[in-house]
């Protein structure tokens, strides 16, 4: 398992770990870095509108490792067990969140990730319906401009999150944000 301490220290340093095929742990630091500037969140219109008819019950730390867990369970993944652990200590301890949506009392997408200061690092998401993964983002965004955060780390672009407005910035850039944000005295829970 990673010690709590060396996981915050590496994401204060950037970087952050997958485990490899072999079951390995690598650091990676990706240079460009995928970022969410909060001001720029953009919500499809197909999207708004799910989000406004409450299909979607949205709770904050309900079932950490479950969310986890069901992020894990794909062809390809870098969440061993290993990384399940660690990021449930780190969430015993007040450091890993995660937002879930709900639909008729079952889960039914969710994402998880690191609070650090004003920064966010958002690590994996899941959906088992339609749009339950987009609306837990919404429902992130929304709690981290409430909390007046800066930093939503998305660690890569990709077209997913592309839609909803996140771009590349270099990795000196990142890393400015990322030493403005970590020194913010912000809270991401309780609810």
């Amino acid at each position: 398992m990673i010690a709590p301490e060396i996981l915050l220290q590496g994401y204060r340093l950037g970087v952050f770990p997958m485990a490899m095929e072999d079951g390995l742990i690598e650091w990676f630091s990706p240079d460009p870095r995928g970022t969410l500037p909060l001001e720029l969140f953009h919500v499809p219109h197909s999207l708004q509108r799910v989000v406004r008819k409450g299909v979607f019950e949205v709770r904050i730390d309900t079932c950490f490792e479950r969310v986890m867990r069901r992020c894990a369970e794909r062809s390809e993944t870098w969440i061993n067990d290993e990384i399940i652990a660690s990021y449930t200590q780190l969430h015993e301890l007040g450091h890993a969140h995660s937002v879930e949506t709900w639909r008729e009392g079952k889960l039914a997408g969710g994402l998880y990730g690191v609070s650090l200061g004003g920064a966010f690092f958002g690590e994996s998401m899941f959906h088992e319906v339609t749009d339950a993964s987009k609306v837990a983002l919404c429902a992130l965004v929304d709690r981290l401009r409430a909390r007046k955060f800066i930093l939503l780390d998305t660690q890569w672009l990709t077209p997913h999150l592309e839609q909803f407005g996140v771009t590349e910035i270099s990795r000196r850039h990142y890393m400015h944000l990322l030493g403005r944000a970590v020194t913010l005295q912000r809270e991401f829970a309780p609810a």
